[in-house]
This record gives C-alpha cells, sequence and structure tokens, in this order.
C-alpha cells in the first residue's frame, strides 16, 4: 500500500484526484504502478487501476492478471471493478471506502451482481484507510478554496 499512497500523492501534486494503485504478482513482485491521469489525459477512464492494469498485462505479456494482487487507495468504481474481473485479478486490496463512487462495497456492488464476468477471490477493504482518505480529504479541501474559474482547470 506505501507504493499506492506514493503514486496517489503524485497524483495530487498534479493536479489529479489523489488515487495510486499498484499490481503485484502471485508472489507479491511489483509488475505495475500508477496514479490517476483523468485531467493530464483528458481521459475520464485514465484511473489508476486501470492504467496499473493495462501495464502489468503489456509486462507479463497477456490479458489474464490470474493470480495477481491489485492494491489502490481507494475503493474502485464500477467501470474498474468491471475491468478487474476481465483482468481476472485474484485479490483486492483498498484503502478509503467510497460511499458516492464506489462500485465493490457501495453503489453497484459490482461483485455481488449474479451476472458478475469474475470475481476477485479475496477482497481486503480499509488497509490504510486513514492515510488514502487524508489524502483526498485535503485534495478536495484545497479545491473547494479555488474561486470556481481556477477550480475548472484544464491541465
Amino acid at each position: 500500500m506505501a507504493m499506492a499512497l506514493e503514486e496517489a500523492a503524485q497524483a495530487a501534486r498534479c493536479g489529479e484526484v489523489p488515487v495510486g494503485a499498484v499490481v503485484l504478482d502471485a508472489e507479491g513482485r511489483l509488475l505495475a504502478r500508477a496514479a490517476n491521469r483523468v485531467e493530464r489525459d483528458l481521459d475520464a477512464s485514465a484511473h489508476a487501476e486501470i492504467l496499473a492494469l493495462r501495464r502489468a498485462a503489456r509486462k507479463i505479456g497477456s490479458v489474464r492478471l490470474e493470480g495477481c494482487t491489485l492494491v489502490v487507495t481507494l475503493e474502485p468504481c464500477a467501470m474498474c471493478a468491471a475491468a478487474l474481473g476481465h483482468f481476472r485479478i485474484r485479490r483486492l486490496v483498498y484503502g478509503a471506502y467510497d460511499p458516492k463512487g464506489g462500485g465493490v462495497d457501495h453503489g453497484a456492488q459490482l461483485f455481488r451482481q449474479p451476472g458478475c464476468l469474475h470475481r476477485p477471490q479475496e477482497i481486503i477493504s480499509g488497509m490504510n484507510e486513514r492515510e488514502s482518505g487524508a489524502l483526498l480529504q485535503a485534495f478536495f479541501r484545497g479545491l473547494r478554496s479555488l474561486p470556481l474559474a481556477e477550480n475548472r482547470r484544464n491541465p
């Protein structure tokens, strides 16, 4: 989780929502890491989870990340949860809960749906929740303090 938190902090410094993700292989070795790049790339799908999963797949030469773990600082949204299924992630570990936008334990609760393509064998939620949440709170507090025109930024 420490590497994911580093990625999240980097995202915040770049004006992105501070979410970071890492993919580990079955032995716990780092395959990929990423931070949100939505604003920078002008791409609503450039979430840290998606970027890390893509990089890991390229690194191992397969879209099946069976045996792998995704560690992310925030509960994945429904889009990212669906991607976990398509990439066949074995374990999901996440930090802060996301009651508004989460897709795992909140919102769509994708893995509880009967038509879910693939479910991680293990989900660990709330790891380093306090640290993950503090990064998010500080980021959004800073945004709220900006005048509206500055708040609507284009990097």
